[in-house]
């Protein structure tokens, strides 16, 4: 167990800090539901619980050090996040994305953005584009904006928090937030116009080791002062890590959770801003053409809270039903951002086929923007939609002659992570699962009339 590395894992739906080994394998995982903190009279915007947060991973480390000897410590968080920092914390407290009021300023803000063809970011819906946040901030609070260091990606920000050293990264900044030239590796002409360099601290590499542990979180974790942290990523970047360290051909990882992240390594498509295609940016500063749904969100919609386990014949007898679900069951991106989702025939009415209907929908989902993104290769199913086989079977149901292949857990974003502590170091390719494509009498005459549906 020597050399473990502890990965803070900070998802939009749950939170969690994984002790990985040297080998990669999980050893021990603390976890908690996330959620956004509503406005009141103290913060008048919709928040991100950035001090719950960090209790958690203090707590966390603090317990899983006791067992594990931690070396270092690596980040993955969700995009569409950061906080305007002073040199003692908090200058803001950080915004959620989904908040609704950002409409006061969309009409200016659209006039400062750039061009797609400058950032390879879309316009997005609410504070998506991370720009959108910072242009929010500094017109309903300049003298906080006035009085702030840094803004720090999400990542970056613990790290700062766990060492003391300031950086910005290269992942973060380029996930659809209008700050970034994912072809010229630089920040937006938008960052020096509307006078913001001076917020954005020097690039590191995400493997990059910021530095130890500050004396007060060694005393308040008991782990040693000379604990490494690394720099951090993007958590679907993060979990793009272990197949970029391993592969040379182009490859599709499908990163699954609150989002459905479609990533086509060496892709070539053409880009359709309209239908929430871009490019994120891999930790090597590579461009990575992306297609994306609420994909986790939209699941639960139509599945429900908790969502039972679809099997084989489930599907079958929905397929069999004829019954649709249409997009979109969420307003936050993807291709049908913009309509009202709907069931279409009659609706199921027991769990297990509420959760069939859902798979249907999220596996068509994915087909669909597979189909317009051209991912090539393997396809690489992970993150949450792997604790069941359903997700994976019915989308290689949908994608006949494809390699559809399933990481062995649900934690690719924080094996990525821990991956980035040992950057550089000869590693075993991750083990994949094929796929046993499920056997669904009508899938193709049942797709065909979702499609037109569309």
């Amino acid at each position: 167990m020597n050399g473990c590395v502890a990965v803070f894992d900070l998802g939009k739906t749950n939170i969690k800090v994984v002790v990985f080994d040297l080998s990669g394998d999980a050893l021990a995982e603390r976890a908690r539901a996330n959620a956004p903190l509503a406005a009141d009279a103290q913060c008048p915007y919709l928040s991100l619980d950035a001090r719950a947060a960090w209790a958690f991973l203090i707590g966390a480390l603090k317990d899983v050090g006791a067992r594990f000897p931690i070396k270092a410590i690596s980040i993955a968080t969700h995009g569409g996040a950061g906080v305007l920092v002073t040199d003692d914390g908090l200058a803001l407290p950080p915004m959620d994305y989904e908040f609704g009021g950002y409409g006061v300023i969309d009409a200016d803000y659209e006039a400062a953005r750039p061009p797609f063809e400058e950032t390879l970011s879309p316009s997005l819906p609410r504070g998506l584009n991370l720009g959108r946040q910072i242009f929010y901030l500094e017109r309903h609070f300049p003298a906080e904006f006035a009085g702030a260091r840094a803004f720090l990606a999400y990542p970056q920000y613990f790290a700062w928090r766990l060492s003391g050293i300031m950086a910005s990264e290269v992942t973060s900044l380029g996930a659809h937030t209008d700050l970034w030239r994912p072809t010229e590796g630089g920040l937006s002409s938008m960052v020096d116009r509307l006078g913001w360099r001076r917020l954005f601290p020097p690039m590191r590499n995400a493997w990059d080791t910021l530095g130890t542990l500050r004396p007060e979180v060694a005393a308040a974790t008991g782990l040693a002062p000379e604990v490494r942290v690394v720099c951090g990523a993007h958590d679907s970047n993060a979990s793009l890590v272990p197949h970029l360290v391993s592969r040379r051909d182009p490859f599709t990882v499908i990163s699954t959770g609150t989002w459905v992240i479609i990533m086509a390594v060496g892709g070539k498509a053409r880009l359709d801003p309209k239908a929430d295609m871009l490019a994120n940016v891999d930790v090597r500063g590579e461009p990575v053409p992306t297609a994306r749904f609420m994909g986790g969100r939209e699941f639960a919609v139509l599945a429900g809270e908790p969502p039972a386990d679809a099997d084989e014949a489930d599907v079958a007898g929905v397929v069999a039903s004829g019954a649709l679900a249409l997009p979109a069951f969420s307003d936050q991106g993807g291709p049908f951002a913009g309509r009202i989702g709907r069931i279409e025939g009659e609706a199921p009415a027991t769990p297990k086929a509420r959760a069939a209907l859902a798979t249907l929908y999220a596996s068509l989902m994915t087909a669909h923007l597979l189909q317009r993104l051209e991912a090539p290769g393997d396809l690489i199913v992970e993150g949450g939609f792997t604790r069941s086989p359903a997700f994976a079977a019915v989308l290689a149901a949908l994608m006949p002659g494809r390699r559809v292949v399933v990481a062995p857990t649900s934690a690719g974003a924080a094996a990525g992570a821990a991956l980035l502590a040992h950057w550089g170091e000869q590693r075993e390719p991750p083990r994949l699962d094929p796929a046993r494509a499920w056997s669904l009498p009508g899938l193709e005459a049942y797709r065909r009339r979702w499609e037109r549906a569309l």
